[in-house]
């Protein structure tokens, strides 16, 4: 049945709102609801409001749907497109970057705007959205611009409000477990803010809550994605010197392995993702001088789909009319989320590239909202099923390593080009 008004107390207020219902804020609102709480969730997006209000999810995640369908019928969680009164407010709403890749704090500054009006004093704030240091800080003084009324500091009486920074740690398609078992970060203006923001999640965080000021939990973020990326960079730097030496990276990788003290990554096609794509331009932005290394692990990652893309431009390069079976568009296997996935960017390059080239994307999951990102406007791209691309190709290319990619049949590969950019048919 669809909820029209948010959950309120006979006081008017939500007892939390969760501003942003994406990959993030939906399980945040879905398990918090599941306390006992009242929360409403607050999405500029209708068709997003409206799924779940009727207790659906409007992307894929194990287990969210459980959380969200018993959350709604229990009445302890609603959406709306407005934000209401709330005693506590999560913001988690995209941090993209921009064309200097320093991020874009719109749509945290656009949540603001509308929390901003609601408030009367003594209410949390907890920005969840990853950010560069000094974005809670800066987060708190516009607010206070808006409502010059109200302080950050001082003696918590009702005039104070209280803001924090508690970043996500979550694995997509492992959300539902680890948003309640791993560690949490918490970070806030004043010591007062701080300890509110760790009672709040310490409501369903059963790992270790970890409290420190905003700028060292917005930093923590950044570090352990930038720490990734840049391990991640060393494997795919490794595959392009071992392709040019004719050595099979898969078996080096693995015996190098073997020592007890190495722990070589996997390569790929890049690297995806809201936040190892993303975070580590981050502290790039923050302090270009100091961060060689990490600009150019990013710069690696991000130079790997166009020598993907090249190296099919060579397998195809004396075919006129070549197929090419293109195999996932997720940033990682077993998702559907597309958000800065190198797949994309091989597709799209191969499609303008190669024109002469029929690409037969398979998309093993529920892919349909995003698809027509990938092909829109693109005549020699178009969706197909899984065998059926890989029959008809003239060169299989494996994107994404989803588990359904193993139902298809080795044999049909006999006679093919592959380019398994993750050494998926090597395991």
């Amino acid at each position: 049945m669809l909820i029209s008004e948010p959950v309120l107390s006979r006081e008017g207020r939500a007892d939390v709102v969760v501003v942003g219902l994406g990959y993030i804020g939906l399980p945040t609102a879905a398990i918090l609801a599941t306390t006992g709480l009242r929360v409403v969730g607050v999405d500029v997006n209708q068709e997003t409001v409206d799924a779940v209000n009727n207790g659906l999810v409007p992307f894929v995640e194990p287990d969210l749907g459980v959380h969200v369908a018993g959350a709604v019928s229990q009445g302890a969680l609603s959406a709306t497109t407005r934000t209401p009164p709330a005693s506590t407010y999560i913001v988690a709403v995209p941090t993209p970057f921009t064309a200097d890749k320093s991020a874009d704090l719109s749509y945290i500054l656009a949540a603001a705007d509308q929390i901003a009006p609601q408030l009367d004093g003594g209410e949390l704030i907890i920005l969840e959205s990853t950010s560069p240091p000094g974005t809670t800080q800066r987060l708190g003084e516009y607010l206070l611009a808006l409502r010059p009324d109200l302080r950050l500091g001082g003696t918590p009486d009702e005039s104070v409000v209280h803001v924090a920074h508690c970043p996500e740690r979550v694995l997509p398609g492992r959300i539902m477990i680890e948003i309640v078992t791993n560690d949490r970060i918490v970070g806030g203006l004043t010591p007062h803010a701080s300890e509110a923001a760790r009672q709040l999640y310490q409501t369903f965080c059963k790992g270790e809550i970890h409290v420190t000021d905003a700028a060292t939990a917005e930093m923590s973020k950044l570090v352990e994605n930038a720490y990734r990326d840049v391990n991640i960079a060393f494997a795919n730097e490794l595959s392009v010197i071992s392709e040019n030496l004719d050595i099979d990276v898969w078996e080096l990788i693995r015996l190098a392995n073997h020592h007890p003290r190495v722990n070589i990554l996997s390569p790929g096609p890049g690297v995806g993702g809201h936040c190892i794509a993303v975070d580590p331009w981050f502290i790039v932005a923050a302090d270009p001088e100091h961060s060689t290394l990490i600009r150019t692990a990013r710069e690696v990652n991000d130079s790997k789909p166009e020598h993907i893309v090249q190296k099919v431009l060579r397998a195809i390069d004396d075919q006129p009319e070549p197929v090419i079976a293109c195999l996932g568009l997720a940033f990682k296997a077993n998702i559907d989320d597309v958000r800065e996935s190198p797949a994309v960017q091989i597709v799209q390059r191969l499609a303008t590239a190669a024109p002469h080239a029929r690409l037969l994307v398979a998309t093993p999951l529920r892919m349909e909202r995003d698809l027509p990102l990938v092909v829109s406007g693109i005549a020699n791209a178009e969706r197909c099923e899984m065998q059926e691309a890989v029959d008809a190709a003239d060169v299989v290319l494996l994107l994404v390593d989803h588990d359904r990619f193993r139902d298809i049949p080795v044999e049909s590969l006999n006679g093919k080009q592959v380019i398994d950019t993750r050494g998926f048919w090597q395991q």
